[in-house]
């Protein structure tokens, strides 16, 4: 089963990817709200995967993202976010995302997504 780390500042998005995670036979193994929170969880709980916000306060998703691709540079990362944010999710990319999951989310492409991985 693979291991899941949820990283969204809103916890109705946490809650939401959580349900669709775990219906589809994954294990949610932490939630972060904060991009400096993500790179810690993700050092001490070495997910196999991570859906990442790209706008959060505090640190956001890109720099999160690269914080984490230099713990692990294969870090299966999926960035999560908002139409209109198409500049974000193409930084993210070439920082090392594997894919993106747009907002609102569907949930067969969230388990595409995740499945691919």
């Amino acid at each position: 089963m693979k291991r899941v780390l949820i990283v969204d500042d809103a916890a109705f998005m946490r809650m939401s990817l959580r349900k669709i995670i775990i219906e589809n036979g994954f294990e949610v193994v932490g939630e972060a709200e904060n991009g400096r929170e993500a790179v810690e969880k993700y050092n001490e709980l070495q997910p196999d995967i991570v859906t990442l916000d790209i706008t959060m306060p505090g640190m956001d998703g890109i720099t999160a993202l690269k914080g984490i691709m230099q713990i692990d540079p294969d870090a299966n990362v999926v960035i999560v976010s908002a139409m209109g944010q198409e500049s974000y999710v193409r930084d993210a990319v070439m920082a090392g995302a594997k894919n993106f999951i747009v907002k609102p989310f569907n949930k067969e492409h969230v388990k595409k997504v995740l499945n691919s991985l």
